[in-house]
C-alpha cells in the first residue's frame, strides 16, 4: 500500500495515518482508495478491536489537494473525479459499517473532506490548536464525505448553513462547544490521551460496543418500536456471550472484568 496511508497495529488497536505532511495530508491520487482499503481490512479483521485515524505532521487533513483538483478541471476529467467521489464514499461507509469504534485523533487543521472524515468517526479528540472549516464553498464546490448528512444531525440547521455557506474557520474550542468534539487536549498530550481512550475501548466487551454503535446510528432512521425490538435482540446476544457472563461474575466477585471479545 502507498506510504501516503500508513497502517500500524498494536495489541488490537489499528492506527491509520494520513501521511502527506508536506501538503497538510491533502488527498491526492489513490489516497482515498488506499484509506478505504485500510479501513475495510481493519473492519473485517477479528483481531482488531479499535481503529484510530490521525494525520502526520501539523495537520489532520486539509481536504482534497487543490492543485490535483485543478489538473482534473483543466482536463475536464469528470470520470476520474467521479472515481474519487466513489472512493470517498467507501471510506465513510467503512467507518460507519464496521462494528469497531473509530476514533479521530485530530492533530491539527481539518478542512473540507478532512473535517467530514472526522465527523464520520464515532469519537473525536483534538488538540487545542486544531481548526475546522467546511471550505468547499470557497472553491465553488459542494460538501462531500458525508458532511451534509453528519453536520445537520450534530448542530442546528442555521449553524450548519452558516458553516457550509460561509466556509469560515472555527477553533477546537468552538467545535467542542457545539458538541462536535468529545475532548480537547494540549498537543503534547494527544497521543497519550488517544491511546488511553483506545485502550479503554479495546478492553471493553466487543459485542456490547458493536451493538451500541449500531443502535446509535439506527436511531437516525428507525422508529421507537424498531429500536425497542433491536434492544431486545442486542441484549439477548450480550446475555449469552462469554463477556456478558464474565461481566456479571466480575461484579459479584468485586473485581475488574476480563473481557475477551467473545
Amino acid at each position: 500500500m502507498d506510504e501516503l496511508i500508513k497502517v500500524a497495529e498494536d495489541n488490537g488497536i489499528v492506527t491509520v495515518t494520513l501521511n502527506r505532511p508536506d501538503r497538510l495530508n491533502a488527498f491526492v491520487g489513490h489516497m482515498r482508495r488506499d484509506l478505504a482499503e485500510a479501513l475495510e481490512e481493519a473492519g473485517s479483521d477479528p483481531h482488531v478491536r479499535v481503529v484510530v485515524i490521525t494525520g502526520a505532521g501539523r495537520a489532520f487533513c486539509a481536504g482534497g489537494d487543490v492543485h490535483f483538483m485543478a489538473e482534473l478541471v483543466q482536463r475536464n476529467d469528470a470520470e476520474e473525479f467521479a472515481r474519487l467521489l466513489g472512493a470517498a464514499r467507501r471510506v465513510i461507509l467503512a467507518i460507519r459499517q464496521m462494528t469497531k469504534p473509530v476514533i479521530a485523533s485530530i492533530n491539527g487543521a481539518a478542512a473540507g473532506a478532512g473535517f467530514n472524515l472526522a465527523l464520520a468517526c464515532d469519537l473525536r479528540i483534538a488538540v487545542s490548536t486544531a481548526t475546522f472549516s467546511q471550505s468547499f464553498v470557497k472553491l465553488g464546490f459542494h460538501p462531500d464525505w458525508g458532511g451534509t448528512y453528519f453536520l445537520p444531525r450534530m448542530i442546528t440547521s442555521n449553524l450548519a448553513c452558516e458553516l457550509f455557506f460561509l466556509g469560515d474557520t472555527i477553533t477546537a474550542q468552538d467545535a467542542f462547544r457545539l458538541g462536535l468534539l468529545n475532548r480537547v487536549v494540549e498537543s503534547e498530550d494527544l497521543e497519550a490521551e488517544t491511546l488511553k481512550l483506545a485502550e479503554r475501548l479495546r478492553d471493553a466487551p466487543a459485542i456490547s460496543l458493536a451493538a451500541a454503535k449500531h443502535a446509535v446510528y439506527a436511531t437516525e432512521h428507525d422508529t421507537l418500536e424498531q429500536m425497542l425490538q433491536y434492544e431486545v435482540e442486542a441484549q439477548m446476544r450480550c446475555f449469552v456471550s462469554e463477556d456478558g457472563r464474565e461481566g456479571v461474575r466480575a461484579f459479584l466477585e468485586k473485581r475488574p472484568p476480563r473481557f475477551t471479545g467473545r
